[in-house]
């Protein structure tokens, strides 16, 4: 009898010994997933979706278990955001998982970018108990990592494009000198005073017309009458000052041998003149005969209604209508400037006979960066309260991959005038430190900078909005712009792109395998790769350890080209 009860007592012993044990398993791999399967840096971090599942009859009742991804490299680990799980007779907060049904689970976190990630494992820790007693869980390997191409913004920014300081040198600058002849009202012939005023121009003409670095075009008389009065009155009056002005201009320029077409034309009510001198008066009243011009169109409508303002029209009478009883004189001439050799060579002799916009241009003759770097230097000299030397000196320097002579520059530029062009400047710079911030809150200032388009899209790329930056760069041809297109997936665009830089180095050659590898083509991994290396042999090392290329680890071909 008492062994008929022994075992089944025993059995149901050890039934309570195993629901109550300490143990809870491994949990094999099978059961999680990530988005991305391989981790990728984005904006300067790791993000990852893990999806998990606790199996059936896993989860004890009374367990309780914290689940920690963490990123292992040689040499170092990231630990992201815990979760924690609780089993079905546990108070508390957290998210309850069933004995019986087992439960799933998704949980995010993000890591901060390091350049050791390039080869490291994504783990899962858990840390579990189930009432005081604490249980082991081995961790559990759920993802490679990182892919880290976006992280060449970095290198990239060097085949990004300051912004110039531009000159405003113009060869032929035309000009104007400009006359008005007089006229009383209902009359039309010069007086003594007026013809004053004619030889006067007719002088400024003869000397314009024999200065060897002027050309006189034409002279154009343009002859009105104030619209007061019939408008047959006041044809005739504006016709008979164009010709009388025309005919006395004419004679006075041929006496001078001032060889130049006359160009005559009369306006019989000058409205617009009326208009504006209007606006531009403290006149009475001044708003309502601006309203009235702009309901009536027509000429003896306006002048009636005008009239009818009896308040200001003896003012009107006095000082504006005599303005317009008028013949306007105008000598358009060009200004010929300095030739390119002239200028070139006073740069390289005697830049003092150079004004600023003349010794700026002189920098844009000539390719050597040398003569350039010795123009701009110049420049700050003799023009120490122009940006524009210090800013372009700034250029030559981060063309050259001086970042840290270029921001002096840069900010330099920025003490004497904090142009659009300086703060893109500054914000690129900012950039090539990975400081975000600072960067945008600089392009913030840079609006009306034709460079802009191109770093705002470097920014983005940083930021991790790839699309975004694919229409920020839109058709520049360079490194960054072919970065953004390869992370936007866009791989036929990013090879056009890196085919027509203008002056590809390494990291061109780099992208190009990278393109190679994500579309598959062995030929363009090694080709371009080869090419890359042999440019920049760090980049050998790099590629060892880059999953962009890790389906090549294993061919002859990829590891004699980075061994």
């Amino acid at each position: 009898m008492t062994k008929k009860l022994y075992l089944p007592l025993l059995m149901v012993f050890v039934l309570i010994i195993s629901s109550c044990s300490s143990k809870m398993g491994e949990l094999p791999s099978d059961y999680f997933t990530t988005t991305p399967q391989v981790l990728e840096a984005v904006g300067g971090k790791v993000p990852v979706t893990i999806n998990g599942r606790f199996p059936e009859k896993y989860f004890k009742k009374k367990a309780v278990v914290e689940v920690t991804p963490v990123l292992k490299w040689k040499g170092g680990e990231a630990r992201g955001n815990s979760v924690t799980f609780q089993g079905e007779k546990v108070h508390g907060n957290h998210q309850t998982m069933s004995y019986k049904m087992g439960g799933n689970y998704t949980m995010k976190t993000s890591f901060d970018y390091q350049p050791e990630m390039a080869r490291s494992e994504l783990f899962l820790e858990f840390t579990g108990k189930i009432g005081n007693k604490r249980v082991s869980i081995p961790p559990v390997k759920v993802a490679e990592g990182v892919i880290a191409t976006s992280a060449l913004i970095e290198k990239t920014l060097s085949n990004a494009n300051p912004a110039n300081g531009d000159d405003a040198f113009q060869r032929i600058i035309k000009e104007a000198h400009k006359e008005n002849i007089m006229f009383l009202i209902h009359q039309a012939n010069i007086r003594t005073g007026e013809m004053q005023k004619i030889k006067g121009f007719k002088d400024e003409a003869s000397t314009i017309s024999e200065a060897a670095n002027k050309k006189v075009n034409n002279v154009e008389v343009s002859a009105y009458a104030s619209p007061d009065g019939p408008l047959s009155l006041n044809t005739r009056l504006a016709s008979n000052r164009e010709s009388n002005a025309a005919t006395a201009l004419s004679r006075e320029l041929k006496r001078a041998d001032v060889d130049a077409l006359v160009d005559t034309k009369y306006t019989a009510e000058d409205w617009d003149g009326f208009k504006e001198l209007v606006s531009q008066s403290n006149i009475q009243d001044k708003e309502l005969i601006l309203r009235v011009l702009e309901m009536y169109s027509d000429p003896q409508q306006r002048e009636q209604e005008i009239k009818n303002i009896s308040s200001v029209y003896s003012v009107l009478a006095d000082e504006i209508l005599p303005q317009l009883r008028r013949a306007r004189l105008t000598l358009n001439y060009e200004i010929i400037g300095k030739s390119d050799a002239e200028i070139s060579n006073l740069a390289a002799t005697n830049p003092s006979e150079l004004n600023v916009e003349e010794l700026l241009y002189a920098a844009t003759l000539t390719e050597n960066v040398d003569t350039q770097k010795a123009i701009y230097t110049q420049a700050t000299k003799q023009f120490p309260n122009d940006y524009r030397g210090f800013n372009n000196l700034g250029r030559l320097a981060y063309e050259a991959g001086d970042f840290s002579k270029a921001e002096s520059f840069f900010k330099e530029a920025a003490r004497v005038e904090s142009t659009p062009q300086v703060n893109m400047n500054l914000g690129l710079i900012a950039l090539t430190k990975g400081d975000l911030a600072t960067a945008e809150s600089h392009l913030g200032k840079a609006s009306g900078s034709k460079e802009l388009n191109e770093t705002m899209g470097n920014l983005y790329v940083a930021q991790g909005q790839y699309d975004r930056a694919v229409n920020s760069f839109g058709d520049a041809k360079t490194n960054s712009a072919a970065l953004a297109q390869i992370l936007a997936q866009d791989y036929n665009k990013a090879k056009n792109t890196l085919e027509n830089v203008s002056k590809p180095d390494a990291y061109t050659d780099y992208l190009l395998a990278v393109v190679g590898a994500r579309t598959n083509n062995l030929n363009m991994v090694t080709g371009n790769l080869a090419k890359a290396v042999a440019k920049n042999p760090a980049l050998a090392k790099k590629a060892a350890t880059d999953l962009e290329f890790s389906r090549y680890f294993t061919s002859s071909e990829f590891m004699n080209i980075i061994k």
